[in-house]
């Protein structure tokens, strides 16, 4: 079953330490909770510096949507999240601490418990119409910049507007369709 997420629809929720706040947009099976989901996605601003939550046994990535970026140390690493550098990820058991450089960025994530799911993010420019790419049974595509998309098959046309998610399930080609968007293709493929 196809489901649009409007993110005008959703609130955010503080940070236990302050630091920032999280919009989830979809989470799986149903009514799960932080510790027994087989996969979640959001979009969370990283307002000041701190620690991030930890997610034991799960596989996190974050991609930049907005801001001038933000220094994470991970584990006993150091990257650099920026407008050149866009993606990290890492295991959710992972101590990280981050570093906001300038204003707060906006962060689209994605979990994965290990064992359940495992997950791959590819970004997408679209000026015109182009096939939608699909390595899975579910596939999310999330409308990180522009003003509109139009995704499309033989028999049904959603239309999202930026920070909408589309959970698409089945196996339905799809067509993607905006004068200028930059998309983000999830492919959840279970383990």
């Amino acid at each position: 079953m196809n489901r649009l997420i409007q993110y005008a629809s959703l609130r955010p929720t503080p940070w236990k330490n302050g630091g920032g706040v999280t919009t989830e947009l979809a989470m799986s099976p149903p009514g799960a909770g932080l510790d027994n989901f087989d996969w979640r996605v959001s979009l969370a601003s990283i307002a000041e510096d701190g620690p991030f939550s930890q997610f034991p046994g799960v596989d996190r990535t974050l991609v930049m949507v907005a801001g001038d970026g933000v220094l994470l140390e991970v584990g006993d690493e150091r990257v650099v999240l920026s407008p050149g550098e866009p993606l990290v990820e890492f295991a959710g058991e992972d101590p990280v601490h981050a570093t906001v450089n300038g204003q707060s960025t906006l962060d689209f994530n994605v979990l994965t418990r290990r064992g359940s799911y495992r997950h791959r993010i590819v970004p997408l420019v679209v000026g015109g119409s182009v096939p939608l790419p699909r390595r899975s049974d579910t596939t999310l595509v999330f409308l990180a910049d522009g003003e509109s998309l139009s995704v499309s098959s033989a028999r049904e046309r959603l239309a999202l507007v930026r920070y909408d998610l589309l959970v698409l399930e089945g196996e339905q080609d799809w067509t993607l369709e905006s004068a200028q968007a930059t998309v983000f293709v999830v492919d959840l493929i279970a383990s």
